[in-house]
Parts: C-alpha cells; sequence; structure tokens
C-alpha cells in the first residue's frame, strides 16, 4: 500500500529514488516507515538488482503498465510491481485452482480431469505451484495443451523458485508458454507469511476460484476468502464428510459456494462459455453506441437493474433489452434479483 502511494505521489521511480524524508511525508507515508525505508534504501544497489534481473531471465511489470493483468488491478491491493519469467498478459478467460498439498487419490483424479478439461475448453489456469493440488493442476493443463500462471510466494531466480521438487515443471510451463509471477524481488525466500499475499494474487488473476480438498484450516480458504472480497466466483468439490481433507471444500458449499462435478459446471458459473463460443466465431464483438454506454454503467461490482436505469437515463423496457443482448454477447452476467456484472 505505502509502495503504491509512493509511485502514485512520485509518478517517477527515479524522483522517489532520490526523495528526503519531506518529500515522502508529502506523499501519505508516515514518518517512521520514512526512517525504515531511508535506512534500508542505502544497502540497495538498483544497478545490481537490474544485472541480477537481466540474468535470471526476469521480466518486470508496474501496474501503471498497459499490460498489467487488469483483473489484478481491479482486487483492493495489487501488487504494485509483478516479476515474472515466461509469457504475461491480460488473459481473458482464467481459472485458480487450489488445495491440499497431501491430495488423496481421490483428489489427484478431479484435480487431473477439472483442470484437463477447463484448459480443453480455453480457459488459463491460475495455481501456485505447490506440491498436491496445485502441481497436478499445472501438470494437466499442460497435458491438454493449455495455458497456466504459477504465483509463487518467494523470488523468481533459479535458487529461490519453490518447492525445489517442482523447478522443472515451473520451467516446462513457461515453454508452453504460461508465467511463473511473484510480487517479490529475485532473492526472496519463500517464507511461511508469504503464501497468504501470495494467494491473493492467485485469486485477483482468476474469474473464480476452484478449492479441491481442502482441511479445515487450509491455506486454500485464505485464497477464497480472498476471491469472495474481490467479487470472484467460488467453486467446490463435493467431498467425503469422513475424510479430514473433505472439511473445508464442504464448508464452503455451505456457506454458497457452487459445487462442482465437471468442468461444464465452472463454465456455466463463470458465464464465460457464451463468450468463448462467441470469440470463435468473430474477432471482434461490434458494440452499438446505447450498448457501450451499458457497459461503461457496469463493472465487476453487482450493480442493481434500478441504478442501472436511474444512472444510464435509459427507459426500462430498453434497458432490459440491452442487459439481454449484452448477456447473450457474453460480456456481462445476470446474478439474479436484478443483479448485473460485467464478466
Amino acid at each position: 500500500v505505502r509502495l503504491t502511494k509512493i509511485m502514485k505521489g512520485f509518478k517517477s521511480g527515479y524522483r522517489a529514488w532520490e526523495a528526503q524524508a519531506s518529500d515522502f511525508i508529502s506523499v501519505g507515508i508516515e514518518r517512521a516507515a520514512v526512517e525504515s525505508i531511508l535506512l534500508e534504501r542505502k544497502d540497495i544497489e538498483p544497478d545490481k538488482e537490474l544485472e541480477i534481473i537481466s540474468r535470471e531471465k526476469v521480466s518486470i511489470l508496474t501496474i501503471f503498465d498497459d499490460q498489467y493483468p487488469k483483473l489484478l488491478k481491479e482486487i483492493p491491493n495489487p501488487p504494485p510491481v509483478l516479476y515474472y519469467r515466461g509469457t504475461l498478459k491480460n488473459y481473458d478467460l482464467t481459472l485458480g485452482i487450489v488445495g491440499t498439498r497431501k491430495v488423496s487419490s481421490y483428489g489427484r483424479m478431479v484435480a487431473r480431469d477439472l483442470s484437463y478439461n477447463c484448459a480443453k475448453a480455453g480457459l488459463t489456469i491460475v495455481s501456485g505451484l505447490a506440491l498436491g493440488i496445485d502441481a497436478i493442476s499445472h501438470a494437466s493443463t499442460l497435458e491438454a495443451g493449455g495455458t497456466t500462471i504459477a504465483v509463487l510466494g518467494g523470488g523468481l531466480d533459479e535458487d529461490n523458485v519453490y518447492p525445489v521438487s517442482n523447478r522443472a515443471l515451473g520451467e516446462k510451463i513457461v515453454e508452453a508458454g504460461g508465467a511463473l509471477v511473484s510480487e517479490y524481488p529475485c532473492g526472496t525466500k519463500s517464507l511461511k507469511a508469504h503464501f497468504p499475499q501470495r494467494n491473493r494474487i492467485i485469486s485477483g488473476l482468476s474469474l473464480g476460484v476452484l478449492v479441491i480438498e481442502a482441511p479445515e484450516h487450509s491455506g486454500s480458504l485464505i485464497t477464497a476468502k480472498f476471491a469472495l472480497e474481490q467479487n470472484r466466483e467460488i467453486f467446490a468439490v463435493p467431498q467425503n464428510i469422513y475424510n479430514e481433507n473433505a472439511k473445508g471444500a464442504n464448508a464452503l458449499i455451505k456457506m454458497g459456494a457452487k459445487p462442482v462435478s465437471c468442468a461444464d459446471d465452472i463454465m456455466e458459473g463463470l458465464g464465460v462459455e457464451t463468450a468463448a463460443n462467441y470469440k470463435k466465431t468473430t474477432e471482434k464483438i461490434e458494440f452499438s453506441k446505447d450498448e457501450e454506454t451499458m457497459l461503461l454503467l457496469l463493472s465487476r461490482e453487482p450493480l442493481h437493474i434500478d441504478s442501472i436505469i436511474r444512472c444510464g437515463k435509459i427507459s426500462a423496457g430498453k434497458t432490459n433489452s440491452l442487459l439481454s443482448l449484452l448477456e447473450i454477447k457474453g460480456v456481462i452476467k445476470n446474478l439474479g434479483g436484478g443483479m448485473y456484472c460485467k464478466i
């Protein structure tokens, strides 16, 4: 949050680097933090950092870059800087898949089946490269010839990609046109405290999050919590009630997560099947002026039709007609109860 304030306040990384204490205070940084910044800055050599990044074949995006993922930019506290290896772009159709590291044979089978079929259907799969569900989801996506993104809780330099056993899988992800992503600079260890922060990026990059096999206090539930806060769809696979690994996923279903038994359930829940089919038949979706006006009123935050009519100053009948057309084109979703949002 502070770094975002600094970047917006100074407009230039160079100017921020050269700034004095009073300059930081003027852009809203509290005095104690300013003292820390000035102290730590003495031990940082930007040219050396750039050499490391270049050597490790890591690229950088800031929140001000056009290529920065639009979905991630929408969340309450997006990372101001993203480090990545591979290809990172504004993917239209993305699904986060998370779950336990200690996966059962049932969870393994479900993760392989759902991630493979979702990738075949055109979804980009986002996960965390961890053992268990994460690794299965990445590997199955690659088997399907799909694209997958792995979000890490440490640096992307070769010595810090974690876990060590999945480094080869990480290389395959990059080679297949996907990406390894982190908000942490090269040289950063994958510390336990980093993973909850990492999880908000997994959900932030995704239209929805699927939880497969998660115990009661699993980190996957933290991802689901972030997904809820970010207005993402939440899916969960029903589990054996006697299985300890089932408690987290079953609890999510009780709280309103969409139960999933096949990839079609996910496509329907995301409302992307229409959009995916539409994109196959046309290079560019054309909108009328009234449709464009309607799209400007909508965002990923649900909005009631009464508010849409009032803000758009369009009659109720015409508003209903426009919303139906936009839903057919696959760019908005009817959430029920008169609520609509952009996909």
